[in-house]
C-alpha cells in the first residue's frame, strides 16, 4: 500500500531546479550591478561570512536586511549549525504574480488539496492504493 506521502509527492508542485549559481556568477552579477570590482565583491562576501560565524559564536543572531536572520542551533548530539530564515522581502518578490519564470513541474496541481493528490493517486494505481 503507498503512502499519503508517497501520493503527495507525485503530484504536488515544485519548482524545477536550474543548475546551481556559484560564487563567481553570483560575485559577476554583484559587480556588473554596483559598478565594484570583483574583488571588492568577494572580500565583501568572504567578510560577511566572517561576521555571520563570528556572531554566531557568541549565540548572537544576526538580521541582514534583505537576506534574512542566521541564528546559531545545537542538536541533541551538541552539533552545532546555523539557521536561516529569509527576509519576507524575497518572499514576496518571489510570489509577485507572473515574476517566477522558472519551470513548475505538476502546475495543474496548484491550489489542489493533500485529499485531491490522494485520490489522484489512488485513480492511477488502482493496485497501489493509499492507506486509509
Amino acid at each position: 500500500m503507498a503512502t499519503k506521502i508517497e501520493a503527495i509527492n507525485a503530484y504536488r508542485p515544485k519548482v524545477v531546479l536550474n543548475p546551481l549559481a556559484k560564487s563567481d556568477q553570483v560575485v559577476d552579477f554583484i559587480a556588473m550591478r554596483t559598478g565594484l570590482n570583483k574583488g571588492s565583491v568577494q572580500l565583501a562576501l568572504a567578510e560577511l561570512c566572517d561576521a555571520v560565524t563570528f556572531f554566531n559564536l557568541q549565540g548572537t543572531p544576526v538580521k541582514i536586511e534583505g537576506l534574512g536572520i542566521y541564528t546559531p542551533g545545537i542538536d541533541t548530539e551538541g552539533t552545532f549549525d546555523a539557521g536561516h530564515r529569509t527576509d519576507q522581502a524575497i518572499v514576496k518578490a518571489l510570489n509577485v504574480p507572473g515574476a517566477f519564470k522558472g519551470v513548475i513541474e505538476n502546475r495543474e496541481n496548484i491550489g489542489k488539496t493533500s485529499q485531491d493528490f490522494i485520490a489522484k493517486w489512488n485513480a492511477d494505481h488502482p493496485d497501489d492504493p493509499v492507506a486509509a
